[in-house]
């Protein structure tokens, strides 16, 4: 299921549910239907922040790998589908992030779900 985000601020930012989870947990909101005020949109940018830094930290997980491996086997020589390529979740987050901000900037809120 798409998630779109919405503000007065930017354009429409959508995302997979599975993928906007992670956001929702970090900033503790509804993943059906929600609102970042204005007012908060300073803290959801810092938090976002600091779950991408610590997210490149990091590698991918066993997870991405056992994917990886199912669709391409041990030695990844599957010629029938492309070279994976793992979207990382900073990559995921950025159009999010950029929302916030100008959201930030103008003192608008984001919704979803509505």
């Amino acid at each position: 299921m798409l998630v779109t985000f919405k503000s007065k601020a930017a354009a429409e930012v959508l995302m997979y549910e599975e993928h906007a989870k992670r956001i929702f947990d970090l900033l503790h909101k509804d993943p059906k239907r929600g609102v970042i005020t204005a007012a908060e949109t300073g803290n959801a940018i810092a938090l976002l922040e600091v779950e991408i830094t610590e997210s490149k930290a990091h590698s991918a997980s066993d997870a991405v790998q056992r994917d990886v491996v199912a669709h391409h086997g041990e030695n990844g020589d599957d010629n029938e589908h492309e070279q994976p390529e793992a979207v990382s979740f900073s990559s995921r987050a950025y159009p999010l992030l950029e929302m916030l901000r100008a959201a930030k900037a103008e003192n608008k809120d984001v919704v979803w779900g509505v």
